[in-house]
């Protein structure tokens, strides 16, 4: 098969802490099936790109005999937290099971070091093929039609919101860690107020505090969680001004938003050319924890 990497055997999801939609699964469940493991977490944009195609792609072929299992291994701390990937899950339309791996077993299991991470498995329960990151749709469901045993026309996909494609050749922003951890000379980055710097993340001691982002790209998102704090008013603007047409589906056109929950928000989305902007975002209130800018 044209891509194939790997002969193992599919790991077993049994290190598995919750499931959702689902009993959990083992080998007697999945006997016969041909299974796609998909490994995300909830706030990651290239993850959340792809979800258009696999949502299709279990809705298109479970009759077939395809089980999809989306297996959530946290990136950032708050992200272990059940009720966010069960909402996560549900907003989403992720109707097909999901394995929680809060402990990172199934990931290990798997040698996994990606998010998002496919791993395509036959009738037999042997990994035929595995792809990291976004793209090779086409050549994805070709796989999984030639593992079902169908031949048919290809699923037509559409994200839309969050999940709409990049606007590849105008990003020219790489993704940004805001705690010191993983920080970098990436997107150029500044704040003010008073904030705590921790190693996954900045926290907002006092309110008024705003974090600037000088970048270019359709759209800009900004990784958030409110803490032990919600819900958290928040202000955007764009080069000074209010966004207007350019605000992100988190945002009104007079740049106003609300931290309720810990997720990724879309600030910004450019409609038209795109060119340099500067961002700026302000908290109304304190306890705001930031993690990560990432663009498209």
């Amino acid at each position: 098969m044209a891509g194939a990497t790997s002969h193992l055997h599919l790991p077993s999801f049994a290190g598995a802490t919750a499931w959702l939609n689902s009993d959990p699964l083992g080998d007697a469940e999945l006997r016969g099936r041909v299974v796609l493991a998909d490994f995300w977490t909830l706030t990651c944009i290239n993850w959340l790109r792809t979800a258009p195609y696999i949502r299709a792609w279990s809705d298109a072929y479970r009759d077939d005999g395809l089980i999809v299992i989306g297996v959530h291994t946290p990136e950032f701390s708050f992200e272990h937290e059940l009720d966010l990937v069960r909402s996560a899950t549900r907003s989403r339309g992720l109707d097909y099971p999901v394995a929680v791996d809060n402990d990172y077993e199934v990931w290990t299991a798997f040698a996994n070091r990606y998010w998002p991470a496919l791993y395509f498995a036959d009738r037999d329960g042997v990994i035929r093929d595995q792809h990291f990151g976004e793209g090779r749709y086409e050549q994805s469901e070709r796989i999984l039609q030639e593992l079902l045993g169908v031949e048919r026309e290809l699923v037509s996909v559409e994200g839309v919101g969050v999940e709409a494609e990049a606007d590849w050749d105008q990003l020219g922003t790489p993704e940004t860690y805001l705690g010191d951890a993983r920080s970098g000379s990436f997107a150029d980055w500044d704040l003010s107020g008073e904030w705590t710097v921790e190693p996954e993340k900045l926290v907002l001691d006092e309110a008024g505090g705003s974090i600037s982002c000088r970048f270019h790209a359709r759209d800009a998102h900004l990784v958030l969680s409110p803490g032990a704090r919600a819900p958290i008013p928040f202000r955007v603007l764009l080069d000074g001004e209010p966004p207007g047409a350019s605000h992100g589906v988190d945002v009104d056109a007079d740049g106003n938003g609300l931290l309720r929950d810990g997720r990724l928000y879309q600030l910004v989305r450019q409609p038209g050319a795109i060119r340099g902007r500067t961002l700026e975002i302000t908290f109304l209130e304190p306890g705001a924890e930031a993690y990560a800018f990432t663009f498209g």
